[in-house]
């Protein structure tokens, strides 16, 4: 028997939410643009190779096979990856800087659980060809902005940098990056199942609370500071490790603290992973911004903007008769600049005001014959009920100075 649910770890999405989450990407399109980052997108498939040994641990989570041409290939794990590959293969066209951003679903075989999925938006800002602190400093500060921008009381960035692990073997910042979730003996713990000693993990640990900022890193507080945010919106956290084996330098976690301390935002430099695929030593900085968990999180403060999902008005048809008119009235709203519903019949008026209540559309346009002789239409507010007879002329101005 078919089965008529997704498969486990993907969605659907219904238009409700489908308008909540265009209204998210479309956002975060416009601030990111506003910063002079440039749009990018890259494949859904890309050669298994260009992710193998670049991960880290979690290379168990790729979606590979084998395509139909027997070349090993891999669902777009995350959007670093490939982007690096788009540095090595038109480093000779891009301009330097290069800014980018991208909005794109990635895909993670991993258990789903609450806010992970197996395939979800990733949100990225990046920006390639600039080796010292003043890029990571300008990705941070994007990051606070664009939730400040989203209407978040408040963002709190955690920073910290690779370089400060750099005597300290892969398997223990893995382990001490999940300091948080786990606490200090879990990090234990799991060091000694990575095979560490219980004296070495507890020096690496004790090192880890003891670190300071180093000199990268009170560049970038200074930045944030000359840039406008107040102190409780970042701080240095030495256990943020990033788990990724490409970090290093600055990285960094933004979390939301009104929202249970939620975890919405991560980022690091990793000049060696573009060197790595272009050949060349350019640099590379940003963050990759967790959609689903900015989306719950915006819902849960009540950031979310109520939406409509079937336009600014519904256009009835009120009889066979008047049909045309009904088109040349919503061809008119739609000429200026109006989202217009015609509805696709001349059913019963009552199921058409239905129709528009159920779709939360918030006016409805009704002309019968009386209104047609006149050159008017009714237009009915779906919230207060009230009705009103007005000239086309008319309920475009009304709309006009709503908007």
């Amino acid at each position: 028997m078919n089965t008529i649910q997704p498969l486990k770890g993907f969605r659907d999405f219904l238009p409700a939410e489908a308008a909540k989450r265009k209204w998210l990407k479309d956002k975060l399109a416009t601030i990111c643009e506003s910063w002079g980052y440039s749009p990018l997108e890259t494949p859904t498939l890309e050669p298994l190779e260009i992710f193998t040994g670049a991960i880290g641990e979690d290379e168990k989570l790729f979606f590979k096979f084998k395509d139909q041409g027997d070349r090993d290939v891999a669902l777009r794990y995350d959007q670093t990856v490939p982007t690096c590959r788009v540095i090595a293969e038109y480093q000779n066209t891009l301009t330097f800087p290069f800014k980018r951003y991208q909005i794109q679903p990635a895909f993670r075989s991993e258990k789903p659980q609450k806010g992970r999925y197996r395939e979800f938006i990733q949100v990225d800002a990046d920006i390639f060809g600039v080796k010292t602190p003043d890029a990571d400093a300008e990705v941070i500060a994007l990051s606070l902005d664009i939730y400040r921008q989203l209407g978040f009381k408040r963002a709190l960035v955690r920073i910290n940098s690779r370089a400060l692990f750099a005597d300290m073997p892969y398997e223990a910042i893995v382990s001490i990056d999940k300091i948080k979730k786990i606490g200090d003996e879990g990090v234990l713990a799991e060091m000694n199942r990575k095979g560490i000693a219980p004296d070495k993990a507890k020096e690496y640990l004790t090192y880890v609370k003891n670190l300071k900022p180093n000199e990268e890193i009170s560049f970038i507080l200074k930045y944030l500071k000359d840039y406008g945010f107040s102190d409780d919106w970042y701080e240095f956290d030495p256990t943020i490790a990033r788990s990724f084996s490409y970090s290093m330098g600055p990285i960094w976690e933004v979390v939301i603290p009104d929202a249970g301390d939620l975890s919405v935002l991560g980022g690091e430099r990793y000049d060696g992973l573009v060197q790595k695929l272009a050949g060349k030593d350019i640099g590379g900085t940003g963050f990759g911004l967790g959609f689903d968990r900015t989306l719950e999180a915006a819902d849960q403060l009540g950031l979310t903007p109520v939406l409509t999902t079937g336009g600014q008005v519904l256009v009835t048809v009120f009889s066979p008769d008047g049909r045309l008119a009904s088109l040349r009235t919503t061809q008119t709203l739609r000429n200026a600049g109006i989202s217009v519903d015609l509805y696709p019949t001349a059913d019963k008026l009552e199921k058409q005001l239905k129709y528009a209540d159920r779709k939360g559309i918030p006016y409805v346009v009704i002309q019968g014959p009386d209104e047609a002789k006149r050159g008017v239409v009714q237009l009915k507010n779906m919230t207060t009920k009230e009705r009103e007879d007005l000239s086309l002329d008319a309920v475009i101005d009304k709309f006009s100075r709503a908007s």
